[in-house]
């Protein structure tokens, strides 16, 4: 397989696996307007999570599972902050973030944990595209079923509370279980991120998690600009990650440009920037 294949089978490994955390970003942000950054510090906890228990025998699925549980009891912590004690919103998850690095550290026993020779859910995948296709499915399928829970009476509250919040408590609608429920769904699937991360990548580290919402945001945004006139949101989210992460390959890839890994989040602004600008551009002054 030539190289640029392969750089581009890494890319979409990661766009795929960013593609969750964009998700979950697209379910606080957008459907909830909840600020949070908990997801820097859920993404590390759910990779945390399954990797000690897969090197402690427990099978990888049930492992995974954990690691998602793990990541929707994060979020469900920075919700309670915020409706039960009154804690501004952004604060209440920049507490439990700070918390979680300690926590993450505590869980791992040491700043970070290998995974080599551990049995996982890619390790019978030999194919350089099997990883890919596997995740594939994973995003796909979650996307399926975030789609139809939009459809139902409590994800219709849910989307309400975000739109609207006094209106959804006119109609009846507990806004604070809401933002609990929306909270707890949104950090799950950054948990679940970072446990297919750690298997992917074959280790956890305390300090994954830093930048992680500017991942998801950039997921968010891009995906918006590309894709929302004919894609669902969550449609758009996978494609914004994709599209992101395809873009930092290819710059980080380019010789002409120079670029080196130390670049990165100089990328990510200038990626975001642009996606930013580009629907102002398109309207009529």
């Amino acid at each position: 397989m030539s190289a640029w294949l392969v750089v581009l089978s890494g890319a979409m490994e990661q766009g795929l696996l960013y593609a969750l955390v964009g998700l979950g970003v697209y379910l606080s942000f957008r459907v909830l307007d909840f600020p949070d950054l908990t997801v820097d510090g859920s993404f590390p906890l759910g990779a945390a999570v399954t990797a000690v228990l897969i090197v402690q025998g427990v099978p990888p699925a049930i492992a995974t599972f954990a690691g998602a549980l793990a990541g929707s009891i994060a979020g469900t912590l920075t919700a309670l902050l915020h409706v039960k004690l009154r804690i501004l919103n952004l604060l209440a998850s920049i507490l439990v973030m700070i918390a979680l690095y300690s926590i993450n550290l505590r869980v791992m026993g040491r700043p970070n944990l290998a995974l080599l020779g551990e049995k996982t859910l890619f390790s019978s995948l030999t194919g350089p595209w099997d990883r890919t296709l596997v995740l594939g499915a994973i995003v796909l399928g979650i996307k399926l079923l975030l789609d139809l829970f939009f459809r139902t009476e409590l994800g219709l509250a849910l989307r309400a509370t975000g739109a609207n919040p006094t209106m959804a408590r006119a109609q009846g609608i507990n806004t604070g279980t809401m933002i609990i429920l929306g909270m707890a769904l949104s950090n799950g699937l950054v948990g679940l991120a970072g446990g297919l991360f750690a298997q992917v990548a074959g280790f956890a580290d305390a300090g994954l998690g830093v930048g992680t919402i500017v991942f998801g945001l950039a997921a968010v945004i891009v995906g918006e600009t590309l894709g929302n006139r004919w894609l669902r949101p969550t449609g758009s989210a996978i494609l914004g990650s994709l599209a992101y992460q395809t873009a930092i390959t290819a710059a980080l890839n380019s010789r002409p440009l120079g670029l080196q890994p130390q670049d990165l989040n100089l990328i990510t602004a200038v990626i975001v920037t642009i996606a930013l600008v580009l629907p102002n551009l398109k309207r009529p002054s």
